[in-house]
Parts: C-alpha cells; sequence; structure tokens
C-alpha cells in the first residue's frame, strides 16, 4: 500500500515537530534518531522510513522550522505604536526575538542547531543562506525609509548583528533578559540608528 504525497509530508512533519520537541529540551547533543523515535513513541524504523539520515532528518525539521517562524504573524498588536514610521520593520526585528514561548522555543532550536552547523559544512552553507535572507528582509524594510543603500546595508547588519545576540542572551539568561527588556533594547537601538541628528 502507498501513501500520497500530502500523507507523506504530513508523517514527515510530525516527525520534525519531534526533533523540535527533542531540540528544545536536549539539543543538538541529544539529538539521535533513537531519541526521535522515542519521542514519536515508535520505532527507528519508522523515523528512518522517511529520512535515513539524521543529517536529512535535521535539515528537513530546521527549513521546517524556517517556514513555520517566517509564516507567523509578527503585527505588533497596538496599531497606535508607530511613532517613526518603522511599523513593519519593528515588527519583523520582534518577529525574530524570543518574545513568547513558541518564538523562544523556535530561537532555541536555533541556538543549539550552530553546534551542527560548527561540525558540518552543509547545515553551515544552509545557515548562511538563511541569515542572508534574513538580512535582505531587513535591507527592504529599511529602504522603504532610507534612499541610501550603503547606509541601508550598514544599520542592516547592525540589527542582524543585534537580533542574533539578543536572542542568545535572552535563551540563554531569560531572567536578565525579559521580552520588555528585549523591546526596549531594540527601540533604543532603533532610534540611535535611524533617528535623524
Amino acid at each position: 500500500m502507498t501513501i500520497g504525497p500530502n500523507a507523506w509530508r504530513r508523517r514527515r512533519e510530525d516527525v520534525a515537530a519531534a526533533v523540535w520537541r527533542v531540540l528544545d529540551q536536549a539539543g543538538f547533543a541529544g539529538l539521535s534518531i533513537r531519541a526521535v523515535a522515542r519521542e514519536l513513541d515508535a520505532t527507528t524504523g519508522i523515523v528512518t522510513h522517511y529520512f535515513p539520515t539524521k543529517r536529512e532528518l535535521t535539515s528537513f525539521a530546521l527549513d521546517l522550522l524556517a517556514e513555520t517562524t517566517e509564516s507567523r504573524d509578527r503585527r505588533i498588536a497596538d496599531p497606535d505604536v508607530d511613532p517613526d514610521g518603522l511599523r513593519d520593520l519593528r515588527s519583523a526585528l520582534r518577529g525574530m526575538l524570543p518574545l513568547d514561548a513558541i518564538s523562544t522555543t523556535a530561537n532555541r532550536i536555533w541556538v543549539s542547531s550552530w553546534d551542527a552547523a560548527l561540525a558540518d559544512e552543509r547545515h553551515a552553507a544552509d545557515h548562511a543562506d538563511r541569515y542572508r535572507v534574513s538580512r535582505a528582509k531587513i535591507a527592504e524594510l529599511l529602504t522603504d525609509t532610507d534612499g541610501d543603500r550603503d547606509r541601508v546595508l550598514q544599520v542592516t547588519e547592525v540589527l542582524h548583528s543585534f537580533i542574533l545576540g539578543m536572542t542568545v542572551q535572552a535563551v540563554l539568561d531569560p531572567t536578565s533578559y525579559p521580552p520588555q527588556r528585549q523591546i526596549a533594547l531594540l527601540d533604543e537601538l532603533l532610534d540611535d540608528l535611524l533617528t535623524p541628528e
């Protein structure tokens, strides 16, 4: 009996979700096909049926996580909060930070996945591609407020670096960097970078 492409995709997504749970709880050091099978309450044979290697398993799980993260609604809840015309940029940057349970889990997985990227050139290349896409989106939003291309690229790199650094600190030390603190630091940086002197 064969299963259709939709059922195949759904089952692979179920396995990917189990990978996320393992990564969130144990990081990449605790990730194995056996651990994923245990999380699924299935045999290792079921996992390897959908993903023959650990690399395929982790690549699919991270790609799906990127898609899921990108599709989340990141708009700022208060429509009146747009003092400087940067609502879309501010929303996109906040959407990258660990500000709620879902984004904290996603960011814990991303931070943990860097370990695999250090040991695997293809994982590293995948991450580099994702970060290029992320910077391009920030640059596109900045271009709407500033026509100077060199300035846009410079500010994009500063903002992207801030987001990555803030994410690591908030994931590893959430008490010192609760959501309100992350937002305040982001807003302060945006004011410093984008408010005309």
